[in-house]
């Protein structure tokens, strides 16, 4: 996949269908893989860059619901498409209540279906931005020893050095110390900063973790 190019897998079980869809997209831009079925393309590794699926919903063994179920069971997160002809309301909300972007029915219109992997890219990219600030959240918060980790959650509740000495039993000089390492680690520069950082992975003050 070359890099910034945006990559669509089309899963069908029709190879007229994908065929089509392929030439449509790739004239459009997108690098694309084709998988005869469902089984196919889990077998795939999964993609570095911008990538989503088009999925058909009827197929041969697993049907399209199955794998967007498979998908996010492993944690795989680029977004769905599907489109299909067979669909029906009772699937469509199923796929549309899972995640999926759209529902589209056989036939589609060129023009609707381009729209539909465009927003699909765009919400990939979105979604890759926000996990890669909570990677490093995490893996900053991570980075904390156990006093710095209590003094943190003590600072996105408000406290204040002195009350947070108290609440600890230690010196307020030490909360100091505590509390520069904790910034300095948390690349923090003002406690509301900090509060959206830690908020980013669910981190509540007080330390309840956020729904």
């Amino acid at each position: 996949m070359t890099s910034g190019q945006s990559l669509v897998h089309i899963v069908d079980d029709d190879p007229a269908v994908r065929t089509a869809l392929g030439r449509l997209l790739r004239a459009e831009g997108h690098q694309v893989i084709l998988s005869a079925s469902a089984e196919e393309f889990l077998t795939r590794p999964p993609d570095d860059g911008n990538a989503c699926v088009l999925l058909d919903l009827a197929m041969p063994g697993l049907g399209g619901l199955a794998v967007q179920q498979r998908m996010r069971e492993v944690g795989d997160l680029r977004p769905v498409t599907f489109l299909t002809g067979e669909g029906n309301v009772a699937s469509g909300v199923h796929a549309m209540k899972a995640g999926a972007v759209d529902f589209l029915v056989k036939p589609v219109d060129g023009a609707v279906l381009i729209t539909a992997i465009g927003t699909a890219l765009h919400r990939g990219q979105e979604q890759r931005a926000r996990h890669a600030i909570q990677r490093d959240a995490a893996a900053r918060i991570a980075s904390l020893t156990v006093r710095e980790h209590e003094v943190m959650l003590l600072v996105i509740a408000g406290m204040t050095n002195k009350c947070i000495a108290g609440e600890l039993g230690i010196a307020e000089k030490t909360v100091k110390i505590h509390r520069a390492n904790m910034i300095a680690k948390m690349g923090a520069d003002s406690v509301a900063s900090l509060v959206r950082l830690t908020a980013v992975v669910g981190v509540a003050p007080g330390g309840r973790k956020g729904i």
